[in-house]
């Protein structure tokens, strides 16, 4: 126990205080004029979590306020059904870009019930505020905002983040806005682009030649979700032009979310042979045998995680067999249904790498929870 007058060096202190919720960090620095100072340094506030749903309130001026230069990297939680969670997010995206900081990386995630179809817009305009003033920012992830994004987003974001490194677009929403032509503004403004999630009917065909270029930095994730009837609708990635990206980014991996707005006729054109899908997640209306037994045949070399929410059958069991057998790299597969006991083996026998799999031989209460291989 520390004696009366002795005092922990300010970077112990900081490193204790990084670790602290919100209201504490704020109590600590309210202790001593020592502490007040190790509560506020920037090592405390490089990676900060924040959650609008009580830590929030209040707390914005003063103490917060002089803190959100430290910020670096931000990941910030709130409720959007819930109209003060709402307002406090959105009152400290803008003061966050109203003190023009050097946010580096942003992630926005929602909780709770979703909101309503046409809620969200002051949250989009404080990020579209944000995106004009963080000019070094190059890390943004959407994935988890429930509001439709838009190509006035996507152009600021271009225009205002010329050090982009990721972009996450590929949210849950039913209704695709982003077009393809903002994305190929966002792929030539931002050169050191990296990653990038989108949903399928955002991506064309001049994309992919565009990140193929001679000249284009490493790209390396790819993440395509095709949810929303303009996925169904979009016209097909030819094959060859697939093959030339996976030639000029030899490590790019790609992964794939098919939901049930895909029919089948859909599922053919996106699954092409030539793509680098390390990731598939297949929850079809349709046909899950036909993807799984091509997804075994093609993509053998760089699948390395497979979700599959489909129907039990024995169709569907002798296309898993099929699969483990040839997709030795293979690290998780979770199937939400009942498999035969075979399928396990055919896992366990076959995929020497397998770190995590849900594959239930009888049927349980859901959730069902993945089994980790020591």
């Amino acid at each position: 126990m520390i004696e009366p007058g002795e005092q922990l060096p300010e970077e112990v202190l900081a490193l204790i205080f990084r670790h602290l919720p919100l209201r504490d960090r704020a109590a600590a620095a309210k202790v001593c004029r020592a502490w007040a100072a190790a509560a506020t340094c920037s090592a405390v506030w490089h990676d900060t979590s924040i959650s609008c749903d009580c830590e929030l309130e209040g707390m914005l001026p003063p103490y917060l306020s002089a803190c959100l230069d430290h910020v670096q990297n931000l990941r910030l939680e709130f409720e959007p059904s819930r109209e003060r969670s709402r307002r406090a997010a959105t009152e400290l995206l803008t003061a966050l870009a109203a003190c023009t900081p050097g946010l580096r990386g942003l992630c926005l995630e929602c909780r709770g019930e979703k909101p309503l179809f046409d809620s969200g817009h002051d949250v989009l305009d404080a990020v579209h505020a944000l995106c004009r003033a963080a000019g070094a920012l190059r890390h943004l992830d959407l994935r988890r905002l429930p509001f439709t994004l838009d190509d006035a987003l996507v152009l600021q974001v271009a225009h205002g983040c010329p050090e982009l490194r990721s972009l996450f677009l590929d949210n849950s929403t039913l209704v695709g806005s982003v077009g393809p032509g903002s994305v190929l503004e966002l792929l030539e403004a931002c050169p050191c682009l990296r990653a990038l999630g989108l949903h399928l009917a955002s991506l064309s065909r001049t994309a992919l030649e565009t990140l193929a270029a001679p000249d284009r930095a490493p790209f390396k994730l790819l993440a395509l979700r095709c949810a929303c009837p303009d996925d169904a609708r979009a016209p097909p990635l030819p094959n060859e032009a697939w093959a030339e990206l996976s030639r000029r980014h030899p490590g790019l991996a790609v992964e794939l979310e098919l939901e049930p707005a895909l029919p089948a006729e859909s599922v053919t054109r996106v699954l092409q042979p030539a793509v680098p899908v390390a990731v598939l997640r297949l929850s079809l209306s349709g046909d899950t045998v036909g993807p799984v037994r091509f997804a075994a045949r093609h993509y053998a070399a760089t699948l390395r995680a497979l979700e599959v929410r489909a129907a039990a059958s024995a169709d569907l069991d002798a296309a898993m067999e099929e699969l483990a057998a040839r997709c030795a790299g293979l690290r998780e597969v979770h199937c939400f249904c009942v498999v035969r006991p075979s399928v396990l083996h055919a896992f366990r026998t076959h995929c020497p790498r397998l770190r995590s799999y849900t594959l239930k031989l009888t049927r349980e209460p859901h959730p069902w929870r993945p089994t980790l291989v020591a």
